[in-house]
């Protein structure tokens, strides 16, 4: 397996609360990545993404051996999820700067012919093949619930007022329910783990055209970081595509 990230502030937003994390478990043939992006005022946001980052992989690392089952890696991306969230929410609980700061996560553990997500908020994985640019995940957020329930378009949706309106959030609360994915991972096929910042400007088929169709994956998390940049970047960017 091969992975490559890429993370920027974008063209507004003078911090850059997201986060990322790769590790390439070549012992065990399999790889973790994880991407935040944070929330909770000019400090706080950096802090959850940062905490959530290394907490999560810290305990997956801490668990994950070779050859398990997708059910195992799922119990046990639910308990780093419930660790993770722990830790955020005791530490705004500490600090008034910190109080209400929050991050979304979405992460991926892939192994020999399967990938498992964990997702919270509305960060992405994309699972990418010649087939078509799929979403695995659903985003937690007020416009994708009216999405579901008919009430607007998924084009309404991408200019929707309340579109960045999170409906769930790692270390906001003592409890968070995550939604836990499993995937067939085959040779030749990407995952691709973004914030919103990537998704809120470019577009499903645009991630498919990029990934698969124009030039080599060494330079795609580039390219499509310089699609974001060029239609205004309003908000962070992250990235991280893993190949099979």
């Amino acid at each position: 397996m091969r992975a490559w990230g890429l993370t920027d502030k974008g063209a507004v937003r003078s911090r850059n609360q997201d986060a990322y994390y790769i590790d390439l478990i070549r012992q065990n043939n399999q790889a973790l990545c994880v991407v935040c992006d944070g929330m909770g005022g000019a400090r706080a946001g950096d802090v959850a993404s940062a905490i959530a980052s290394k907490v999560f992989t810290d305990e997956v690392k801490s668990r994950l051996k070779p050859a398990m089952s997708s059910a195992a890696i799922a119990e046990l991306l639910r308990k780093a999820v419930s660790v993770t969230n722990r830790e955020i929410f005791e530490r705004s609980m500490q600090n008034d700067e910190y109080f209400g700061m929050g991050t979304t996560l979405v992460a991926a553990v892939a192994a020999e012919d399967f990938a498992v997500i964990a997702n919270v908020g509305d960060s992405r994985a994309y699972l990418v093949t010649e087939e078509g640019a799929r979403r695995v995940t659903r985003d937690h957020s007020i416009v994708e619930d009216m999405i579901h329930r008919g009430e607007i378009t998924r084009d309404q949706a991408r200019h929707h007022p309340v579109k960045n309106y999170i409906t769930r959030a790692i270390g906001t609360e003592d409890t968070v329910l995550c939604d836990i994915f499993t995937v067939p991972f085959q040779e030749g096929d990407y995952l691709l783990l973004c914030s919103d910042g990537l998704s809120n400007v470019v577009s499903d088929p645009e991630i498919l055209f990029e990934v698969i169709y124009w030039g080599e994956p060494d330079d795609c998390c580039e390219r499509l970081m310089a699609i974001a940049t060029a239609r205004g970047a309003p908000d962070n960017v992250t990235i991280v595509l893993l190949q099979r």
